[in-house]
C-alpha cells in the first residue's frame, strides 16, 4: 500500500541558460574575441581551441542568428553580469498595489482623517487606493450615508488622488477606487 504522506517532488524552475564550450552543436558560427574583435566564422572546435588557448569559455549569445553568435569570454563572469542587469530591469519595474482602506457608514470625522491620511501614504507611494464603506444589518437602507461618505473621502484626497471609479455597490458594501494624479507618486 501507498504511504499517503508521498508527495511529488518540488520542481524548481529552469533557467535558459547560454550554451557554452561543447554543448555548442552548430556546425559553424561567428566568433567574437573578448575585445570585442571580429574573428569571422569558424568551426566550433577551432574557436573552442582559442577560448582554451586564452582560458577562456566558448559562450553562444545569439543562438537564432543565421550563423549562430558566439563569444570568447569568461562565463561565470557573464552570468553574474547577467543576473546583476535583471535583477536592475526587475527593481526599474514598478508595482502598483490597490491598498484598501475600511470605512463605516457612521463613522466621526476623526476617524475618517485618520484614514485619509493613510490613504494619503499609500498614494503618495504610488498605490492606488479602495475606500470600501460595509454595511451591517439594516445600514443597508441608508447607501446614501455610504456614497456621501465616500465623496467625501475622495474630495479630501482630491489634490493628490483622480477618482478612477465612482461609489459602486457590490452586495453588501460599497466601494471607490483612487489613483494617484500624475507626478503626486514619489
Amino acid at each position: 500500500m501507498r504511504s499517503r504522506s508521498s508527495r511529488r517532488p518540488v520542481t524548481t524552475r529552469k533557467e535558459a541558460r547560454s550554451r557554452t564550450n561543447e554543448a555548442i552543436r552548430a556546425p559553424e558560427v561567428r566568433v567574437i574575441a573578448d575585445d570585442g574583435e571580429q574573428l569571422g566564422i569558424m568551426q566550433p572546435e577551432a574557436a573552442l581551441t582559442i577560448a582554451r588557448e586564452r582560458s577562456l569559455d566558448l559562450v553562444e549569445v545569439a543562438p537564432d542568428a543565421d550563423p549562430p553568435v558566439c563569444r570568447i569570454l569568461n562565463y561565470g563572469k557573464y552570468r553574474y553580469e547577467q543576473e546583476k542587469r535583471d535583477k536592475e530591469r526587475r527593481k526599474a519595474q514598478k508595482t502598483t498595489e490597490v491598498k484598501e482602506i475600511r470605512l463605516k457608514p457612521n463613522m466621526a470625522g476623526h476617524d475618517i482623517d485618520y484614514r485619509v491620511r493613510h490613504a494619503e501614504e499609500f498614494l503618495n507611494e504610488g498605490n492606488k487606493v479602495r475606500a470600501t464603506v460595509r454595511f451591517y444589518g439594516r445600514q443597508i437602507v441608508h447607501t446614501s450615508l455610504g456614497s456621501g461618505l465616500l465623496n467625501d473621502f475622495a474630495s479630501k484626497l482630491d489634490e493628490i488622488a483622480v477618482v478612477e471609479t465612482p461609489p459602486r455597490m457590490d452586495g453588501r458594501q460599497m466601494s471607490i477606487l483612487l489613483t494617484p494624479r500624475t507626478g503626486a507618486a514619489t
